[in-house]
């Protein structure tokens, strides 16, 4: 008899969104929140690209993007982050069931809620990176195709994942579950990792955006604090073979230097220390 997968990593992404939008109970907010990401990325994004002319874009590179090479093998890590929270929030249904229900259908929902949140910037001042014009690669190509790269910070996928490791660790101890399963939170985090070293790796962001993502889930999410944002930073490009031991202390550095100069501003609107930011940079 086979053995029930107890990895979320491994979790059959069709039967997670079949768990979803098979659910009567998870269906509704399932669909509220690919709308709010059609409306608050897809459409806003296309158009500013259609009536360029009209918005605000800053350029938001920064020199130390040059020291992470360009990997477009890392495109699938990339472009997995939806489905990582899926497959996260599908291990949790048909592990826990109808206990986990109400968990999963709150963190479903906070997914439309981010981006929302991160429109609120864009619809204020796009940003964009100097990003290659690879097409070497089918995947490439539909990121070219449909993706304008309007939208840099703060960075959505770091957004996403952040909000799929914590809240995977928030419903296990909701659930008190989460001294039996230290190993899979251990592994959605480092997930989370992954993709945001993906998304430097094929320059669809800057080091800058990093920050942003990280200082607007602070603000949005409290599962993710200081204390925990400064381990998530300290955990990026540990393992990189092709990032020397020097540049990736400095990309952490000033990734958490930056998160710390959003943070420290203490403004009620919370968008305000990202667009007093971007004001600061060149305009494209």
């Amino acid at each position: 008899m086979q053995k029930p997968v107890q990895s979320p990593a491994r979790e059959s992404s069709a039967r997670a969104l079949l768990s979803i939008f098979g659910s009567s109970f998870l269906r509704d907010s399932a669909l509220a929140s690919t709308a709010s990401i059609f409306r608050n990325f897809f459409f806003l994004q296309y158009k500013g690209a259609l009536f360029l002319k009209r918005y605000l874009v800053s350029q938001v590179d920064h020199s130390l993007d040059e020291k992470i090479p360009f990997k477009p093998d890392k495109v699938e890590i990339y472009l997995d982050f939806i489905f990582f929270f899926i497959r996260a929030m599908g291990f949790l249904l048909r592990r826990f069931g109808l206990r986990s229900k109400g968990y999963v259908k709150n963190a479903i929902e906070s997914i439309g809620a981010l981006y929302a949140k991160a429109g609120e910037v864009y619809v204020k001042n796009y940003s964009t990176t100097k990003r290659p014009r690879y097409l070497a690669r089918f995947r490439f190509l539909v990121i070219h195709v449909f993706d304008p790269h309007l939208m840099c910070i703060p960075s959505l996928h770091v957004m996403v994942v952040i909000r799929a490791y914590t809240q995977f660790q928030a419903i296990l101890e909701n659930l008190r579950e989460e001294g039996d399963n230290a190993s899979q939170i251990d592994e959605v985090r480092l997930g989370a990792l992954a993709i945001t070293e993906a998304v430097l790796y094929i320059k669809q962001h800057s080091v800058n955006c990093i920050s942003a993502a990280m200082y607007a889930m602070t603000r949005f999410d409290d599962s993710f604090p200081a204390k925990e944002a400064e381990s998530f930073v300290q955990g990026l490009f540990r393992n990189a073979q092709d990032i020397s031991a020097k540049d990736a202390e400095e990309i952490r550095d000033h990734i958490w230097s930056l998160y710390l100069h959003f943070l420290n501003q203490e403004t009620p609107a919370w968008e305000k220390p990202l667009l007093d930011f971007l004001e600061t940079l060149p305009k494209k």
